[in-house]
């Protein structure tokens, strides 16, 4: 029988911490209430509040309305964040191109990040001058740019903590082929991944290692027409994958879809240049 004032544990996701953690960020906001204290004011067990701001437990309806009113928001706040909350649980979900707070967190958490990119540099290795010149090419307002900069400027924060992920980065040939910025911009793109991978070299584990492998034109036109695609790893989340689209982005921890992943990223391995071969290549850029 469950207890008053707690939730039922469900199965957590990317997407469902993103959202349970834009929760605190509001109550932190718009209230000087510890979780605790938000807790007894909305006479919950402090549980509730952590679990749902954890994304570990589903929050009712009702439980949105008080927490949101709580926090002073309106009910227009409370509808925007319902119509996307009714997905949080959910093995896979489609969010807006525009909304990486759950890649930022998923990545933050990601014990492995596995990446595999077919025209730009991975994200996560993007010098700030490569990734303007990329997001300038797209005809975007001088505003957007900036706050797309800034996004994935958090999101390389993951990278400089001590328990960063190990990430093994898959790169095409093409992209590092395709000029973006001018020479000294793709100059210091090809140093940063240099340097990533030389620098990150752990002495008792293989966590926080990176690698740059580099798969070649010469290995034909499957890889170009495979979509980019990431796959991560936790200790207590499933397994997730993530994709971008032209409409949004694709966050799914269905089983078939991992496992189809996992795949692919044996066959990119195959036909990889080795870690020596990658970083030769790089230097001769």
């Amino acid at each position: 029988m469950p207890v008053a004032g707690r939730t039922a544990a469900t199965t957590s996701t990317a997407y469902s911490c993103a959202l349970g953690d834009e929760l605190r960020r509001l109550r932190e906001k718009f209230t000087p209430l510890t979780g605790h204290a938000f807790a007894e004011q909305l006479g919950w067990d402090p549980s509730k509040v952590s679990n749902i701001e954890k994304g570990k437990a589903r929050a009712s309806e009702i439980d949105l309305v008080q927490y949101l009113m709580t926090c002073g928001r309106d009910t227009g706040c409370f509808e925007e964040f319902r119509a996307r909350y009714r997905h949080a649980f959910d093995p896979s979900v489609l969010v807006a191109p525009a909304d990486l707070r759950p890649l930022t967190l998923a990545e933050a958490q990601a014990t492995k990040v596995t990446s595999y990119d077919v025209l730009t540099v991975p994200a996560l290795l993007q010098t700030p001058d490569y990734a303007r010149a990329l997001l300038e090419s797209g005809h975007r307002p001088a505003a957007e740019v900036e706050k797309c900069l800034r996004r994935l400027m958090d999101r390389q924060e993951a990278l400089r903590w001590p328990n960063s992920p190990e990430c093994p980065f898959y790169v095409h040939e093409l992209a590092l082929r395709l000029r973006v910025g001018d020479e000294k911009v793709m100059a210091d793109q090809y140093l940063r991944m240099l340097f990533a991978t030389h620098t990150a070299r752990p002495t008792s584990s293989t966590h926080n290692a990176r690698t740059v492998r580099i798969v070649p034109t010469a290995a034909g036109p499957g890889p170009v027409r495979a979509s980019p695609r990431t796959l991560l790893s936790f200790e207590k989340l499933a397994p997730l994958a993530y994709g971008e689209l032209a409409v949004g982005n694709v966050f799914t921890h269905d089983g078939g879809s991992i496992a189809d992943s996992r795949e692919f990223f044996k066959w990119v391995d195959a036909i990889a240049l080795d870690e020596g071969s990658s970083r030769r290549f790089l230097e001769s850029l």
